[in-house]
């Protein structure tokens, strides 16, 4: 083994070390770095366009750029989480006082169900009333509590969540002021071919724009007109209803009608007959539109992904890495694809004569 084996291999055991070194001290961040890198790669447009008409002053550029990302982005959810942990808080108290009782509200459903129904559902084995409700009122007890805990870990969790956030702009500064610089750093430095490494960092900002564009404009939409529906229908916590639709939207075609079904069966089952109609055409005409409209057209066409892609790698992404995986896990898909891509091309189909 000659010399400069040893010293290259002895580079690569130094990097590899510092990396996995460095990786475990911005562990503890890690949700603040990557939404940094997200609301850079999203405002960075912006950016460029603040900076051409601001030359040289890029300091000024990124100030204004991280002025608008709080405007538009952080104080809007920043006010809807507040409201979130006020309701959720009130929900969960009112389960365990009582007052919310979802096996009471399963009962008054099966007790106005046709007689050819329930027929069948005890030939089903489905219609042990006391099992049903117990169930029912466990699931939503621990539903309404997981809900409430998590709301109100962001408030007692005060000290962290600050830090992050400071963490998240600071980064969000740089990345806007230097990232252009950083990324063709990162470019060089990558052992590849000049064609195959735009491609990836292509695919990659264009996965992540449309992920979190696509993701978030539908999930704002739907949780909005949700929220907006049980509103004026008068139902209580309209505003945790619509994030729970807007969190569950992020499963196509059924996400939100998880939550606004069962709601519109309850109405029917109690006789409320106008409101149940009016959520049912709602939610298929409006809530439902909303999903089947602007996510094929933010979602798919801009990643190139096939619907069923982007469903699996949300659905694992979020199950690894929690709420951040809507985006990470449509990312690693793409970048999974556009690697192999690179590994063996799609043939071309030869031409017919």
């Amino acid at each position: 083994m000659n010399d400069s084996s040893i010293h290259q291999r002895t580079l690569l055991l130094l990097l590899v070390v510092a990396t996995l070194a460095f990786g475990a001290i911005l562990w503890p961040f890690i949700g603040a770095v990557f939404w940094g890198v997200v609301l850079a790669i999203l405002f960075y447009p912006l950016h460029r366009r603040l900076l051409a008409r601001l030359p040289g002053r890029r300091n000024l550029a990124a100030l204004i750029t991280l002025a608008l990302c709080l405007l538009v982005v952080i104080i809007p959810t920043a006010l809807i989480a507040a409201s979130l942990v006020q309701e959720a808080s009130v929900a969960y108290a009112r389960v365990r006082s009582g007052q919310l009782n979802y096996g009471q509200y399963a009962q008054q459903i099966l007790d106005a169900l046709p007689q050819w129904l329930l027929s069948l559902l005890e030939r089903l084995h489905l219609r042990s009333l006391t099992e049903v409700q117990e169930r029912l009122s466990s699931v939503g007890a621990q539903a309404s509590q997981f809900l409430a805990t998590k709301a109100l870990d962001v408030g007692q969790n005060t000290l962290q969540f600050v830090v992050s956030f400071g963490v998240m702009l600071y980064l969000l500064f740089f990345l806007l002021r230097d990232g252009a610089r950083l990324a063709a750093r990162i470019r060089e430095a990558v052992p590849l071919d000049a064609s195959h490494k735009q491609q990836l960092s292509t695919k990659f900002t264009t996965v992540i724009r449309a992920t979190v564009k696509g993701n978030i404009v539908v999930a704002l939409a739907q949780g909005a007109l949700g929220g907006l529906i049980f509103w004026i229908l008068g139902i209580q916590g309209p505003v945790m209803w619509g994030v729970l639709m807007a969190f569950l939207s992020l499963l196509p075609a059924v996400g939100a009608g998880l939550i606004w079904g069962p709601v519109a069966l309850y109405f029917l089952a109690t006789g409320a007959v106008w409101q149940a109609v009016a959520l049912t055409a709602y939610g298929i005409c409006v809530i439902g539109l909303v999903d089947n409209l602007l996510r094929p057209l933010l979602v798919g066409k801009d990643t190139k992904l096939p619907d069923y892609v982007v469903l699996i790698s949300t659905l694992g992404g979020m199950a690894l890495f929690g709420l951040t995986g809507f985006v990470i896990g449509p990312v690693i898909a793409a970048l999974f694809i556009a690697v192999w891509d690179l590994y063996a091309p799609p043939r071309q189909s030869p031409a017919r004569s």
